[in-house]
């Protein structure tokens, strides 16, 4: 399977996409998302243009689907779900911890988020990197890397979002938290529980469970 081929990157969104984004956004409040920033966000974004063209049909059905490198673009309730967990303001600092195709990263810095990007798979950070500004996303800093790691030359950040399924909550990315920042992150094997964190002193931690999701593994980098 091809990802975003050359021929997507005319960028053509037309006002059938549109509607159907709004259908989508209905769809979304519908199972409960209530932060207008968030859906507005998924209003604006043209995720068809991030998948397949076999697949743009599908765009916006609410679903996951398939991208390069056995990866996934996320159902947009997950996505929805996981940004509207951060509370994000303006001028946040996010850290995401899987950049994927760059749909969450596009809804995070359409709500005005500097965000700073994580992705373990090379395949995916090179046509990612090089995408994203083609559509006017253009996130503060992208790394291929160790998403375990996070990014501690750039912390402490607002909040944190990992968008692939984790066996256990990586320390670093609890350390990179600024008090009062959030983490939002996916723990558990073939299913996994969602998890927000909130920092509240150096050592001490609020953590919530917010129920089962399906999401690809969090992989670390090969040596």
């Amino acid at each position: 399977m091809y990802f975003y081929p050359l021929k997507q990157l005319i960028l053509k969104d037309t006002p059938k996409h549109q509607g159907l984004r709004n259908r989508l956004v209905e769809i979304i409040a519908g199972k409960g998302i209530k932060s207008k920033a968030v859906l507005q966000a998924i209003a604006k974004i043209p995720r068809h243009l991030f998948m397949d063209s076999a697949l743009e049909s599908h765009a916006y059905e609410d679903k996951a689907f398939p991208i390069a490198a056995d990866q996934t673009i996320s159902q947009p309730y997950t996505v929805a779900f996981q940004t509207e967990l951060l509370q994000v303001v303006p001028n946040a600092k996010i850290l995401e911890i899987g950049t994927g195709s760059g749909y969450q990263s596009a809804v995070l810095i359409e709500m005005g988020a500097r965000v700073y990007t994580v992705e373990r798979q090379n395949e995916l950070f090179k046509k990612t990197k090089l995408f994203l500004p083609k559509l006017g996303y253009k996130p503060k800093y992208m790394s291929f890397g160790d998403g375990y790691k996070g990014l501690p030359e750039y912390a402490p950040f607002d909040g944190i979002i990992v968008t692939a399924g984790a066996p256990y909550v990586p320390k670093p990315l609890l350390s990179q938290l600024k008090i009062g920042g959030k983490l939002v992150i996916p723990v558990g094997d073939t299913t996994q529980t969602m998890y927000l964190y909130e920092r509240i002193s150096e050592t001490n931690f609020k953590k919530k469970a917010l129920g089962d999701f399906r999401f690809v593994p969090l992989l670390k980098k090969k040596k």
